[in-house]
């Protein structure tokens, strides 16, 4: 790992600076969108199960509200942090612009280790959260989503929680539910989807048959686990995928489909090597280093450090996770000449995804599954273009030019809305 001391946060504000410096954003601008505008720490006592009262810490950051209501996952994890949260938030402002959708940037976090709580210990956080942060949630205020450690089944009780509150049906306050509450068809595989449409126009650009194509995934989640899946899907051979029980190799290919029900049966791919006709890699990192042509690094932030990135050897990386790729790391593979998809692009599908769930929430009339992905599609293949197009004006890399086109739209929202003093 690298030896970098600095914040999460102060990271993803040098990615920022280094966008805002090529367009020559002003102190103004700069001051009215780098910051995040509301941090919200709240204690949360909850009963448990035994009948003592434990208090939790959660969180809710809003970063910029200036393009929409705040958007933006909350996560129960036991190593959640405020600067983690600001980070996140910090880049869904720019996830959101990216793509261009009505949105902000938000998110939200409680200090928990959601597999050690009941069920019903997990549903009274999870009220308790919600009603806590109730003030800033609104469907034009603050709309959260599913994040690391929370589910369809943790928004339906969020929406729950707010309704009662309201004492109406009020849907459009979080996205990522279960359909028969308003949910979007499409929305568990959408992240996904949306990482492979930005590889396939990648591909393009550097010459590629994706049909033709190795590749390997690490981290086995949703966003992993659905990537590795497509990917095969549309002809590229899946290598190697990895999860927390380690990582999983096959030069013939691994059969994603093996292990997707090895995993709806055992949770992880621990002990995937006895049935799958796979090697199991002694460090789980050398995934990344393997010879194929697309590395999708979708598990946790900072994977990709100054200490390996002179070892990668893959031509295209898309970044599935947020934040996998350090700032020194991003240097020395631009100079390498790796394509790189950076977060804010490549895996904006599910929040693209939450804003159709939102707008159907909106009009009370609901898609078929084809014309959300179609939606959806369409949206994507438009930023991926507006991206590219911007690296080659600026002659600079995707992640800066995806932080252009995003700042750009941000601070002109700002400037057209002007200061209210």
């Amino acid at each position: 790992m690298s030896n970098n001391k600095i914040s999460t946060f102060e990271a993803a504000t040098r990615q920022f600076d280094a966008a805002a410096a090529i367009i020559g954003l002003t102190h103004n601008q700069v001051s009215m969108i780098k910051e995040p505008r509301k941090v919200i720490e709240a204690k949360l006592p909850v009963r448990m199960d035994d009948g003592r009262i434990e208090v939790f810490t959660g969180f809710r950051v809003q970063h910029n509200i200036a393009r929409g209501p705040a958007k933006g996952g909350v996560r129960f994890h036991p190593d959640v942090t405020l600067d983690e949260v600001k980070a996140l938030a910090f880049w869904m402002t720019f996830k959101c612009a990216v793509v261009n959708i009505p949105f902000g940037g938000g998110k939200g976090g409680v200090i928990c280790d959601p597999s050690k709580l009941s069920y019903g210990e997990l549903e009274r956080l999870s009220r308790r959260y919600f009603a806590e942060m109730i003030d800033i949630f609104g469907p034009d205020r603050d709309v959260p989503a599913p994040d690391v450690g929370t589910n369809p089944e943790v928004m339906a009780w969020f929406m729950d929680t707010y309704s009662m509150h309201e004492r109406k049906f009020v849907p459009a306050v979080v996205t990522g539910k279960p359909l028969e509450i308003g949910g979007s068809k499409g929305r568990t595989e959408a992240t996904a989807l949306g990482v492979v449409h930005t590889i396939r126009e990648a591909c393009a650009i550097v010459g590629l048959d994706l049909k033709k194509s190795t590749s390997a995934v690490q981290g086995f989640g949703n966003v992993g686990s659905n990537t590795a899946r497509i990917l095969r899907e549309v002809g590229s051979k899946v290598v190697a995928i990895s999860d927390i029980s380690g990582a999983y190799y096959n030069e013939g290919g691994v059969d994603i489909e093996m292990a997707l029900k090895h995993t709806a049966k055992n949770r992880t791919l621990e002990g995937f090597e006895k049935e799958g006709n796979v090697e199991r890699l002694k460090d789980p990192h050398e995934l990344l280093e393997l010879n194929v042509d697309i590395l999708v690094p979708a598990a946790l932030e900072h994977q990709i450090t100054q200490e390996n990135a002179n070892r990668i050897k893959a031509r295209l990386i898309a970044e599935g996770a947020n934040g996998p790729i350090t700032n020194e790391a991003d240097e020395i593979l631009n100079k390498k000449g790796v394509f790189i998809i950076p977060d804010i692009l490549c895996n904006a599908g599910g929040v693209t995804t939450s804003y159709l769930e939102w707008v159907q929430n909106k009009t009370g009339y609901y898609w078929s599954k084809e014309r959300v992905e179609d939606e959806m599609k369409g949206i994507m293949l438009q930023a991926f273009g507006d991206v590219w197009e911007t690296s080659k004006r600026y002659k600079v890399s995707m992640r800066v030019a995806a932080f252009i086109v995003a700042i750009e739209r941000v601070a002109r929202a700002s400037g057209l809305r002007g200061l209210y003093a």
